[in-house]
């Protein structure tokens, strides 16, 4: 155990450095998460008897520092749940897939708050910047995106919040570095092949998704020969840019669902990772075409593809796993059980 946690440092410090070396690389979650604007609405199931409310339990019991608009506000783990899920998934996914982000996201919160907190913010435990922490709405703010849907989402929600009370996801016993994503390629991707270190519950695992189940699953990025240069240049003042475009990009590494997890740009050896953050590309899966001045990049996915994909989650959950089981697929090797720190 003690030399998981080590690694699981190590990656928290080479994080935060190459967020600040490369001006805010991937977090564990997308830079931007789905709006919960799905085409339709589940049924909003009520909470079962006992559990008629998140403010009831450990969560109510387990009060968090939190920066919202640069405001330091006190509040229970359940009302910050609440928001972090409202922003952080579409209400119209399933229940178990909101339970599975429920969890994830106090996973995460709990690792992060056992292991130093944020250099951001060293007064608060977690905040709404989504290059840092993760995004969170208030009810409020919600309601206004939800329309005529609101009271059933925000119902919803509570549910999901509720019904997995105080849970985390643990290896060894402790909370994870519970990492997740927008969508997959078929396949999420090795914690070393975009960041730096290998964590055991961070491997790559077959994910669901497609297009006929994610709104943009495939995009497009064109650049014209002397934008791309100048992106490249300034991030990569090493490389050389001579010559035809079509010569620029050699030895691409990708795996079989098509993921680059390294290049040469210009002479210079980078992580698919990298060139994403670099050309701000929805994900590192992609391939490279050129036509006279124009290159274009053809993406597939969104997100940094460690951990859990949201939408692959809402596919295992409408297939009839309940959230423990999508948990535990998503980050191998681990268990979904209430979690209570020993000082506690």
């Amino acid at each position: 155990m003690g030399k998981h946690m080590g690694i699981s440092l190590v990656l928290m410090l080479l994080l935060f450095f190459t967020a600040w070396l490369w001006g805010g690389p991937d977090r564990p979650e997308d830079e931007e998460p789905p709006a919960n604007t799905a085409d339709s609405a589940d049924d909003a199931g009520q909470p079962e008897d006992g559990a008629d409310s998140a403010a009831s339990g450990r969560d109510a019991g387990k009060m968090l520092r939190v920066l919202i608009d640069g405001e330091l506000q006190e509040m229970d783990m359940a009302t910050y749940l609440q928001g972090v899920v409202r922003a952080e998934m579409p209400a119209s996914f399933a229940l178990e897939a909101l339970k599975a982000q429920a969890v994830a996201a106090r996973t995460y919160t709990l690792y992060r708050m056992e292991n130093g907190g944020a250099a951001n913010h060293p007064e608060a435990d977690a905040c709404d910047d989504i290059n840092c922490c993760k995004a969170y709405i208030t009810a409020q703010e919600a309601a206004a995106n939800w329309g005529d849907q609101a009271a059933a989402y925000e119902a919803k929600i509570d549910q999901a919040v509720a019904e997995t009370d105080g849970e985390c996801v643990l290896y060894d016993g402790r909370p994870i570095l519970a990492a997740f994503h927008s969508s997959s390629a078929g396949a999420t991707q090795d914690a070393a092949d975009v960041w730096t270190s290998s964590l055991p519950y961070l491997q790559s695992v077959e994910s669901p998704e497609n297009e006929d189940t994610v709104p943009n699953y495939h995009s497009t990025a064109s650049f014209s020969a002397s934008d791309l240069k100048a992106k490249l240049q300034e991030a990569l003042p090493e490389a050389s840019l001579t010559g035809d475009p079509s010569t620029w990009f050699t030895n691409i590494q990708q795996e079989s669902n098509g993921t680059v997890t390294s290049l040469t740009v210009g002479g210079v050896t980078v992580k698919g990772s990298r060139l994403r953050t670099i050309l701000g590309l929805r994900s590192a899966c992609f391939t490279i075409s050129f036509d006279g001045d124009t290159v274009t990049f053809s993406v597939t996915g969104y997100g940094h593809g460690v951990g859990m994909s949201q939408y692959g989650a809402n596919v295992l959950a409408t297939d009839g796993m309940d959230y423990r089981q999508i948990l535990e697929w998503y980050y191998t090797g681990t268990t979904v059980e209430p979690y209570l720190p020993a000082a506690e």
